[in-house]
């Protein structure tokens, strides 16, 4: 079952180091199986109060191959920039079953 990793960039304190950090990462994310769908771009607020500043939703083939890429080595050097650069909230759900299967 896929499973989409989502997050929402709500500060980011240093613009220099986001932007290397934005450089890098794409390149494992399409190594471990993972495919941008949304990176940044407008955002419209439908409803609610949710204000959010840049969107990712990146598709992996499941929930586990999404761990792995967050808590792999080959990550870890990038997550440690993105979190020295950025605040930031990040989940991972699970994508709807393909037709026909249960």
């Amino acid at each position: 079952m896929s499973a989409y990793l989502i997050v929402d960039v709500t500060e980011i304190r240093d613009e220099r180091t986001y932007a290397a950090y934005r450089s890098q990462v794409a390149n494992g994310i399409e190594q471990a199986g993972g495919r941008y769908l949304a990176r940044g771009g407008a955002i419209e607020v439908l409803e609610g109060d949710w204000q959010p500043r840049r969107i990712v939703v990146v598709r992996f083939d499941s929930p586990a191959a999404a761990r792995a890429w967050w808590t792999s080595t080959e990550y870890a050097d990038l997550k440690r920039m993105r979190m020295a650069s950025t605040r930031t909230n990040m989940i991972v759900v699970d994508g709807v079953p393909a037709a026909g299967v249960t």
